[in-house]
């Protein structure tokens, strides 16, 4: 992957795109965001943006303690069918 910064925009604009595939990877378990960024080949910068987009519509979810670098683990909300 390119070392270029990508447009904030471009970048949100593929949330949708990415979900499937971070969700994919949080089935393993409970994952920081570099892990993710490492499992699904984009920058973490980028995949940040994407997660955070996933917890504000409550897709995702932080562990409540964090690593011993600082970052939380997050895990796919389970969703239940009406």
């Amino acid at each position: 992957m390119s070392t270029t910064l990508r447009d904030v925009r471009e970048v949100v604009r593929e949330e949708p795109l990415m979900r499937r595939r971070i969700l994919r990877v949080l089935q393993t378990g409970p994952h920081t965001v570099p892990e993710i960024a490492a499992a699904i080949g984009f920058p973490p910068h980028e995949v940040m943006y994407w997660v955070m987009g996933m917890r504000k519509y409550s897709q995702v979810e932080p562990l409540p303690d964090t690593t011993d670098e600082g970052f939380f683990k997050y895990q796919a909300v389970e969703r239940s069918e009406p």
